[in-house]
């Protein structure tokens, strides 16, 4: 799971559980979502990379830059 893209379907943020989709296994699946740095908002639409995975469905991600 760590260093997989996905992208923000519910906004993560400070005091927020937001929601990612992650392409895994040949699919795109959900994740519950919680900002790696705790004090950065990230935006629906903008692209993550998971930086941490909690089983069974929980991510901490970072906005992928470049």
């Amino acid at each position: 799971m760590v260093g997989l893209q996905g992208r923000v379907t519910g906004t993560v943020g400070p005091g927020l559980v937001g929601e990612v989709m992650v392409a895994v296994r040949g699919g795109a699946e959900a994740f519950l979502a919680l900002p790696a740095d705790p004090g950065e908002r990230i935006a629906v639409g903008t692209q993550v990379v998971v930086v941490e995975y909690q089983p069974p469905r929980t991510v901490y991600v970072a906005p992928a830059y470049g």
